[in-house]
């Protein structure tokens, strides 16, 4: 009942954007947004592709070490994502502001990186970086569902994913040719890094507008707080994104379990992100726009079923080792194109507008909060038992996830056609 009475305010909203033959176009907003996404992927995921590798290889952290290290990198944000929304939407919706913020933030730690060389000290910058991710991702999100039709939100999450995920594509390569130029020069990677950070941000000031909602009074952080956790819809999202999260090993353990199965040289190593990137960029749109027709929560459940398949492949080990590898890879690339936009879609149809920020903030919160506790669990039965034991941990703590979350969002309202947001 509530989710039928809440997208009234931000169909109405949305409309006036709307007219004839407008209905099928891409705000320009999301596609500003799309690109400043590509940027900054391009220079994040040219350290995250060399990142596991050069802190077990080059620095010697041990897996328990590397756990640590890769749950703050993962789960950080978790502390200021609801900052970060709570600031986009006050004073009448600041999203650019905080939105810059948080993304000037992520550059400054590209050149920091280049600085450090312990263990504390690496953590450190990984941790402010995820702060500024933190504080940028829901009134970035906000900012694309505030400026789309709330029929036509998974297409419009799924375009600015599928940009997104080119720059995901291009770091890795880049990456991979720095490394293949200059053996083990991992300074490289994070000089040039540091450089495509800074044009990002530059995008995002000089081409993104910034908005105002001036239809309400935006209420108090409070207030809204309050009010989010009593929305039966937005719990129920944001108990079965924690669920999920805590059994969703981090890409760079995949990468990683990849690596030491196939036994990969340190060089093709940062090429292996390419056949996630690859699956997420092709499939992002069509499943955006399917979830948008066939329901939104239904799509999330089922990525997560996709990807405790990859799981299952990872525990079997049959032969074609090739085979193996890629199959894995396009499963990890079917969840991401299954879950990620899709899930920011579905939370702005139970969100009203003047709340939009705070309410993606909360599920991101929550999806962030699981997968950091995830990631100290890997790392520390990796240590102690092996990675197969791990694996095998998250794979039996995935299947219970998923039936729980399947019956959770079973028991809500359809989120899919026209009325949905």
């Amino acid at each position: 009942m509530y989710l039928a009475d809440s997208r009234r305010p931000a169909a109405s909203a949305a409309a006036p954007a709307r007219g004839p033959g407008r209905s099928a176009r891409i705000a320009p907003t999301v596609l500003a947004l799309g690109t400043v996404s590509l940027i900054t992927d391009v220079s994040s995921e040219m350290v995250t592709a060399v990142l596991p590798l050069y802190l077990v290889t080059a620095l010697g952290v041990s897996p328990l070490g590397f756990g640590v290290l890769d749950g703050v990198f993962n789960g950080a944000s978790a502390v200021l994502r609801l900052l970060g929304g709570f600031l986009g939407d006050r004073g009448g919706g600041r999203h650019k502001a905080v939105a810059t913020a948080g993304y000037g933030l992520s550059a400054l730690c590209r050149p920091a990186l280049l600085m450090v060389r312990t263990t504390p000290l690496i953590g450190l910058v990984l941790a402010v970086d995820r702060v500024g991710k933190g504080l940028r991702t829901a009134p970035r999100d906000a900012m694309i569902s505030l400026a789309t039709p709330p029929e036509r939100r998974g297409r419009a999450f799924g375009l600015h994913r599928a940009m997104d995920t080119l720059g995901a594509l291009a770091g890795p390569l880049l990456a991979f040719l720095i490394l293949r130029t200059a053996p083990g020069g991992y300074h490289a990677v994070f000089t040039v890094s540091s450089y495509v950070a800074a044009l990002g941000v530059l995008v995002l000031v000089l081409l993104v507008p910034g908005r105002s909602l001036r239809s309400t009074p935006a209420p108090t952080a409070r207030l809204r707080l309050r009010e989010l956790l009593r929305l039966p819809a937005l719990r129920r999202t944001t108990a079965c994104a924690a669920l999920l999260g805590l059994a969703t090993v981090s890409d760079s353990f995949v990468y990683l379990l990849l690596q030491r199965r196939f036994e990969l040289s340190a060089g093709w190593f940062p090429l292996l992100p390419l056949g996630t990137a690859a699956v997420y960029l092709l499939l992002a749109v069509p499943f955006g726009a399917l979830a948008d027709r066939t329901g939104r929560r239904r799509m999330f459940v089922l990525g997560h079923a996709a990807l405790l398949t990859g799981y299952g492949l990872l525990l079997a080990r049959p032969g074609g080792g090739a085979g193996l590898a890629a199959a894995v890879l396009a499963l990890h690339g079917l969840f991401y194109a299954a879950t990620d936009g899709v899930l920011a879609a579905a939370v702005a149809g139970a969100v009203p507008e003047q709340r939009r920020g705070a309410g993606l903030a909360l599920v991101g919160t929550g999806q962030a909060a699981g997968r950091f506790a995830c990631s100290l669990a890997v790392g520390a039965l990796w240590s102690r038992w092996g990675d197969t034991a791990a694996l095998a941990v998250m794979t039996a703590a995935l299947t219970v996830a998923l039936a729980a979350a399947a019956r959770l969002l079973g028991r809500l309202t359809d989120d899919r056609g026209p009325a949905s947001g």
